[in-house]
C-alpha cells in the first residue's frame, strides 16, 4: 500500500509515524511544502522571548531523522499543487528546481493546517508587520528584534498567539501594545472571565485598546503609524498580526471535496472525506461538535494529533475507529496567570439559541491554611437537565488538573452530579477535601433544585433600583472599605436577628467578597419566609472586575529607563528602595478581597511613622488596592512587585506627598461631586465652583451618573451603544440644554422660565458659567465607571473634562478644605 501525506508537524508527521509502527511494508511520503517537518508550534513565541534558548529545540524531529528512524519518504520544499482524484494521484513541484511531476497514491492523508488572517488593510505589506505560524516566521522576527532592537511593539489581535507573544516581548523589555476589535481579549472566554485577564495585563503594565480595529498603517522612518479606527494613532517599531487564521482548503476545494459551513473539510466519523480515499485531519478539517452536534473547527494541536493516530488506524485496518470529536479543550500561559477553557462558552449558546445555567466561585488551589494557596475563578455552564455544557477556570496553580476533569466529564457527556462525585487524590498542598471542581457541582445542584438564587453581574441594573435592596453581609470593616452603590450593610451573623428590616415587598439581593457568605444569608431568610431571595454570582470580585474600565490606554505617558536598561512602565521613583528602615513582613496569601487590605490596616496601626510594611498578598486586585488605600490613609507606596501570583507592596507609615500641602501648607481645595441632572442643582454647582477659584481655591467638579448629562455636548457625534445604553441616552437628558427644573418644572416650562429669569437679570446661563470654569482652571472629572453603566461615550462629552474614577475625586478631596455632594 502506498500511502501519500501534504503536511507535516502535528497531523500529518503523527499520521505517518504510526502507519510505519502499523505496517512496516507501506511506502509512506510526507509532501511539505516549507523546510521544516515536525516542530513545536507552540513553542515559537517563547523562543522569540527567550524562554527557550536554543532554537534546536524546538524541533521533534528534522527530515533526516524521520527518515532514519521511521522508513519515510520526507520530501520538504515540495508544493502540491493539484489533487487528480480521477488519477488518484499528486501533481507535485519541486521549490528548488522548479520541476513539477504526478506521485500515484492508494490512499491520501490531508493535513494541511491552516495560515494566518491578513485582511486588506492599506499599508499591510510593511516590511515591520509579521505574523507568526512557523519557523521561518518565527526566524524573521527573531531577527528582527536582534538586529532593531524595537522600543514599542503593536499587536493586532488578543488570542492565544496574541497574548503569548505580548508576553515574550514584555519579557524583553519592550513596550507593548494590543489592538483587539472585540470587547475582550482570548475570545474563548466569557467577559466577567477574560476581566480578570485584563486586570492581570494592566498590572503588568501592558497598554491595550477593546473595541477599535485598525483602519491602516503608514511606515515613517524606522516605525510604522498605525491608525485605528477611533481615530487614534500608534506609533510602533515592531507589529505583529494576530488576528486569527483560516483553514488552508484550496486543494481540497480544487479537486471537489465536499467544504463544510464553517469552511473546514467536511469529514465523517471515521475523519473519512467525500472520497473513500483521501482522509483529513487538523486544522482545515470541520466535524460535528460532541455537544452539540453542531459543525466545528479547532485548530489545536492536541486533536490533530490523536487524528493522525485513528486515521493511521482507519487506513491500515479498514475504518475500524470512530472520532467522537473534539469538546475544544485548551490553556494558556498570560504572564503569572493560567487560562483555561474546555466545552461551550456562554456567548457560544447564546448565539444558537439555547437554554443554559452558569454559576462562577472564587476558590483556591488547595487547602487555605496550607502556604501559597492561590487563587483561582471557575465558571461552569449547564442545563436544567443537568449535563455539564462547559468551565473556564482563571488561576494562578492548579488550573490544568481542574480544566482536565471538566473536559473528561464533558467528553463523556456528563452530568453536574459527576462533578459532585469525581474523586480525586487529596492532601492539604495539592487541593482540599472537597476539590473547587466538587464545589462547583455542589453549588449548581443548589441551583437546580431551588435552594439558591443566582443573579448575575450583568442582570443586577434590569431591576429596577426601587423594586431591590442590596445586602452586604461582609463585615462593617468590609463595608467600609467598599461596596456597592446603595447597599446595606447587615453582616452575617446579624441576620438572623435583624430579618425585620429586610422588605418583604423587594428583591433582596445578598452579597459578600465572593459567594459563599451570601449563600449562608440566603439559606437563612429562604428558610424564614422570604422567598425573592438572590446571590450575586461570583461576589463583589466578579461584580467589580466585570464593571470596571477593561481596557488600558495611553500608559506610557511616564516611561522610563531603568539602571538594567530595559523600558518601563511607571514612575521609576516607585521603585526606590529605602534603606535600613524597620519593615515588617506580613503574609496575606489566600485571603480574599478585601482580606490583604484589613490586614495591612490592622498591622500599620502599630507602626510608628517612617517604619514600613512589606504584604504579600495572592488577590490580583492587591496591586490596585493599595495605591487606592494607601492614598486614602495618608500612607507611601514605596514599591509593588508581583512574582508568580504573588502581589508584594512595601508601605511606608506616613510620608503620602499630597500636591497641595507640600511644605506643611493648609488645605486650600474645594471638591464638589454633581450626582444630579437638575438645572437648578447644576446651577447651584457652577455658582459655587466659580465662587471658589475666584477666591484662590483649587477647585474640582466630579461629574457621576445623572450628572453626566451635564457635561454632554449640544450635538454631539453619533456613537455605537449597547442596549442598556440606547435605553439610558433616551431617559436621560441629551445636553445641559434640556435638563429640567429639581421642582415645579411643569413638562419643562419651569425650566424655561428660569432660564428667561436668568436672562432678565443678568445672571450667566449655566453653559456660560460653564465655559467661565473651564477657563478659569477648575478642574472637570467624568466619572469613568458611571460612564460604563450609562452608556455615556468619551466623545459625547464637551473638551476640556477629564475622565477619572473614584481615586480622582478622593485624591483631589483629600486636599480640599470643603466638600459637597449636589
Amino acid at each position: 500500500m502506498k500511502v501519500l501525506i501534504i503536511g507535516g508537524v502535528a497531523g500529518g508527521a503523527t499520521t505517518a509515524a504510526r502507519l510505519r509502527r502499523l505496517d512496516e511494508s507501506a511506502e509512506i511520503r510526507i509532501y511539505e511544502r516549507g523546510a521544516y517537518i515536525s516542530y513545536a508550534n507552540c513553542g515559537l513565541p517563547y523562543y522569540i522571548g527567550g524562554t527557550i534558548a536554543e532554537r534546536d529545540r524546538l524541533f521533534v524531529q528534522t527530515p533526516e531523522s524521520f527518515t532514519e528512524l521511521l522508513n519515510v519518504d520526507v520530501k520538504v520544499k515540495h508544493d502540491v499543487i493539484s489533487i487528480n482524484r480521477d488519477r488518484k494521484t499528486l501533481s507535485v513541484r519541486n521549490l528548488d528546481t522548479d520541476e513539477v511531476f504526478e506521485d500515484p497514491y492508494d490512499k491520501l492523508v490531508l493535513s494541511p493546517g491552516a495560515e494566518p488572517l491578513r485582511p486588506g488593510i492599506p499599508g499591510i505589506d510593511s516590511d515591520k508587520i509579521f505574523t507568526l505560524r512557523n519557523v521561518p516566521d518565527t526566524d524573521h522576527i527573531k531577527t528582527f528584534v536582534d538586529a532593531n532592537k524595537p522600543r514599542r511593539a503593536v499587536i493586532i489581535g488578543a488570542g492565544f498567539i496574541g497574548l503569548e507573544m505580548a508576553e515574550n516581548l514584555h519579557q524583553l523589555g519592550i513596550f507593548v501594545t494590543i489592538v483587539e476589535a472585540a470587547e475582550q481579549v482570548m475570545n474563548i472566554l466569557d467577559y466577567e472571565m477574560a476581566a480578570e485577564v485584563h486586570q492581570h495585563l494592566k498590572v503588568k503594565g501592558v497598554e491595550f485598546y477593546l473595541k477599535d480595529g485598525v483602519s491602516s498603517f503608514t511606515d515613517k522612518g524606522d516605525s510604522v503609524h498605525i491608525a485605528l479606527q477611533s481615530s487614534r494613532v500608534i506609533e510602533a517599531d515592531l507589529v505583529i498580526l494576530s488576528i486569527g487564521v483560516k483553514p488552508d482548503v484550496k486543494l481540497a476545494v480544487e479537486s471537489g471535496l465536499e467544504i463544510g459551513t464553517t469552511g473546514g473539510i467536511k469529514i465523517d466519523s471515521h475523519l473519512m472525506t467525500n472520497d473513500k480515499d483521501i482522509y483529513a485531519l487538523g486544522d482545515a478539517t470541520e466535524y460535528p461538535n460532541p455537544i452539540t452536534g453542531d459543525p466545528l473547527r479547532v485548530p489545536l494541536a492536541g486533536p490533530a494529533n490523536k487524528q493522525g493516530r485513528m486515521v493511521a488506524d482507519n487506513i491500515i485496518m479498514g475504518n475500524k475507529r470512530s472520532y467522537r470529536g473534539t469538546i475544544a479543550t485548551g490553556i494558556a500561559k498570560v504572564f503569572d496567570l493560567t487560562v483555561a477553557s474546555t466545552g461551550l462558552s456562554e456567548k457560544q449558546l447564546l448565539r444558537m439559541d439555547r437554554e443554559y445555567q452558569r454559576l462562577i466561585i472564587h476558590a483556591t488551589s488547595h487547602a487555605g491554611y496550607y502556604p501559597d494557596a492561590d487563587p483561582m475563578t471557575i465558571k461552569i455552564i449547564f442545563n436544567k437537565e443537568r449535563q455539564l455544557l462547559g468551565a473556564q477556570i482563571v488561576g494562578y496553580s492548579g488550573v490544568d488538573k481542574r480544566i482536565d476533569l471538566f473536559a473528561v466529564i464533558l467528553g463523556h457527556a456528563g452530568t453536574i452530579d459527576d462533578l459532585q462525585e469525581i474523586e480525586h487524590a487529596y492532601a492539604p498542598p495539592f487541593s482540599s477535601a472537597k476539590d473547587p471542581v466538587n464545589i462547583a457541582g455542589f453549588v449548581a445542584e443548589n441551583i437546580l433544585n431551588g435552594s439558591s438564587h443566582h443573579l448575575h453581574w450583568n442582570e443586577m441594573n434590569d431591576i429596577p433600583r426601587e423594586e431591590r435592596i442590596l445586602i452586604d453581609v461582609r463585615t462593617e470593616d468590609e463595608y467600609g472599605i467598599e461596596t456597592l452603590d446603595g447597599a446595606v450593610n447587615i453582616p452575617l451573623p446579624q441576620i438572623r436577628n435583624r430579618i425585620a428590616e429586610i422588605p418583604k415587598d423587594k428583591k433582596v439581593i445578598l452579597f459578600c467578597g465572593v459567594g459563599k457568605r451570601a449563600y449562608m444569608a440566603e439559606r437563612i431568610l429562604r428558610q424564614n419566609g422570604l422567598e425573592d431571595v438572590y446571590n450575586l454570582s461570583g461576589g463583589m470580585k466578579t461584580y467589580s472586575l466585570s464593571t470596571q474600565q477593561q481596557s488600558n490606554e495611553d500608559i506610557f505617558e511616564k516611561d522610563f529607563i531603568g539602571h538594567d536598561d530595559n523600558i518601563y512602565q511607571s514612575d521609576p521613583h516607585i521603585h526606590t528602595v529605602i534603606g535600613d528602615i524597620k519593615t515588617i513582613e506580613v503574609d496575606a496569601c489566600g485571603l480574599q478581597c478585601p482580606g490583604p487590605v484589613l490586614k495591612l490596616k490592622e498591622e500599620m496601626e502599630a507602626l510608628k511613622p517612617g517604619e514600613m510594611i512589606q504584604e504579600t498578598a495572592t488577590d490580583p486586585g492587591f496591586a490596585r488596592d493599595v495605591y487606592a488605600w494607601a492614598k486614602m490613609t495618608g500612607n507611601s507606596v514605596v514599591s509593588v512587585d508581583q512574582k508568580g501570583p504573588k502581589v508584594i507592596a512595601v508601605l511606608k507609615k506616613g510620608g503620602a506627598p499630597t500636591p497641595s500641602r507640600m511644605g506643611g501648607g493648609p488645605q486650600k481645595g474645594t471638591s464638589l461631586i454633581l450626582f444630579s441632572d437638575d438645572l437648578d442643582k447644576a446651577l447651584a454647582a457652577m455658582v459655587i465652583a466659580n465662587g471658589a477659584i475666584s477666591a484662590g481655591k483649587e477647585v474640582t467638579l466630579f461629574f457621576t451618573f445623572w450628572g453626566l448629562s451635564f457635561l454632554k455636548k449640544a450635538k454631539a457625534p453619533r456613537v455605537k451603544k449597547d442596549f442598556m445604553g440606547k435605553m439610558f441616552a433616551m431617559m436621560l437628558p441629551s445636553s445641559s440644554r434640556k435638563m429640567g427644573l429639581s421642582k415645579i418644572n411643569m413638562g419643562g416650562m419651569g425650566a424655561r422660565m428660569m432660564r428667561m429669569r436668568m436672562k432678565a437679570l443678568g445672571v450667566d446661563s449655566v453653559e456660560q458659567m460653564m465655559e467661565t470654569a473651564l477657563k478659569s482652571g477648575i478642574r472637570l472629572v467624568a466619572c469613568q465607571m458611571s460612564m460604563d453603566v450609562m452608556g455615556v461615550a468619551e466623545e459625547e462629552l464637551i473638551d476640556g473634562v477629564e475622565i477619572g474614577g473614584v481615586a480622582s475625586f478622593l485624591g483631589a478631596a483629600d486636599d480640599s478644605q470643603t466638600n459637597m455632594f449636589i
